[in-house]
């Protein structure tokens, strides 16, 4: 049996809880130090008892609370049951995370049937907040739950998943961003360690309210750790917006090593991508029905020598270049996400709150699953 003390439980609960900070203790001590990133997962103290003696079963009966900024400035343009929703749809996710990974069958932990209870509370603690309530029972060392909702982490060869509202590390008064880890488990995470060029941490006001990165258009922009991981064929999806005044192109991601390049982005706030391969051979596609001043999802993928381009599940073309390299890969070399880097022309002026990529071509239901998640997440159609 692999879970035999309450610590297992909290570790588990914290590791799944990726929006914000984390804490084990009592409500009267939330944020007492005015230092809190949120949204905020506390974890009371649980109520645990045996009910069957040498059934090697433990009921622990947990209080979670979840916790949310509902700033003055907000209140005009988001609803404040809105922003209760969307605490609660964090909440659920990491609900379901955590759940997910008691499916092992070397892991026996469920949730007693018809135990969960959620409440709504409103302005608590030291700041104005909202705040979800989740009350329920688990019990140890017994299995039953099947999650159904598939994550980008579920489909093979996953290589970078960077989300707005995970894995950053930012300066609280300034928001700026210097470093976004990658939540794919592979370490391919992006960074700016030169201040006057860190986009900017929002955790709401994004698509369906959640958080966003924005980037001003003139100096921000994030380059990746290492090379690029991306070989020959691949998927990327992308939840972008662009200001409407930014009538130039703006880059999503951008890879260039001599006459290699890969660039998916706006130009002229229509969808576009290119590919080129080492003696510049290669197409681009843009797709001019499409308006990338609307939060969207964006899907390219390359497959053997063609180009597809796809917005918002609606619109998509692609474009097939018989002289181009099919051997050619996108991995000499670092890339950047909102510009091309340090002698850059072209900035993105807007926000980005996921970047998902893959290092093969996935399949219809593949795509249409990862679709999915953005979708349910951010509500875009």
């Amino acid at each position: 049996m692999a879970i035999t003390r309450l610590k297992d439980l909290v570790t588990t609960f914290e590791s799944k809880w990726t929006f914000g900070d984390s804490k084990f203790g009592y409500d009267g001590e939330v944020n007492e130090s005015h230092n809190t990133q949120y949204p905020l997962l506390l974890i009371n103290p649980p109520l645990s008892t045996m009910p069957e003696l040498y059934s090697g079963r433990e009921e622990y009966e947990f209080e979670i609370n979840f916790y949310n900024l509902y700033p003055q400035a907000a209140q005009s343009a988001v609803t404040l049951q809105h922003r209760w929703d969307n605490l609660q749809d964090l909440a659920m996710e990491w609900f379901d995370m955590v759940l997910k990974a008691y499916q092992d069958n070397t892991v026996e932990v469920y949730l007693n049937d018809q135990s969960l209870e959620i409440e709504r509370v409103k302005e608590v603690a030291n700041d104005k907040l909202v705040q979800i309530k989740f009350t329920f029972t688990m019990s140890a060392f017994t299995k039953c739950f099947r999650p159904t909702s598939t994550y980008p982490s579920d489909i093979a060869n996953l290589i970078t998943w960077l989300r707005a509202d995970s894995g950053l590390t930012f300066d609280i008064p300034t928001k700026q961003i210097s470093a976004w880890a990658d939540q794919s488990g592979n370490s391919n995470s992006v960074a700016q360690a030169t201040k006057s060029k860190q986009a900017l941490r929002f955790g709401y006001d994004g698509a369906n309210d959640k958080a966003r990165i924005q980037f001003n258009g003139t100096k921000d922009y994030f380059t990746s750790n290492d090379n690029s991981p991306i070989g020959t064929d691949f998927t990327m999806f992308f939840v972008p917006q662009v200001d409407l005044s930014a009538t130039e192109q703006g880059r999503y991601f951008s890879y260039q090593s001599s006459q290699t390049t890969l660039i998916v982005g706006s130009n002229n706030n229509k969808l576009t991508a290119k590919f080129t391969d080492s003696t510049g051979t290669g197409g681009f596609v843009t797709l001019n029905s499409s308006n990338t001043s609307l939060y969207h999802i964006a899907v390219a993928k390359l497959e053997n020598k063609r180009l597809y381009l796809e917005y918002n599940n609606t619109l998509n073309d692609s474009v097939q270049v018989s002289g181009y390299d099919n051997t050619t890969t996108f991995n000499a070399t670092n890339y950047n996400l909102g510009s091309d880097g340090e002698t850059a022309v072209y900035y993105l002026k807007g926000n980005m709150q996921e970047v998902i990529i893959y290092n093969s071509v996935l399949s219809d239901v593949e795509i249409a699953n990862v679709k999915s998640y953005l979708n349910n997440k951010f509500k875009i159609y």
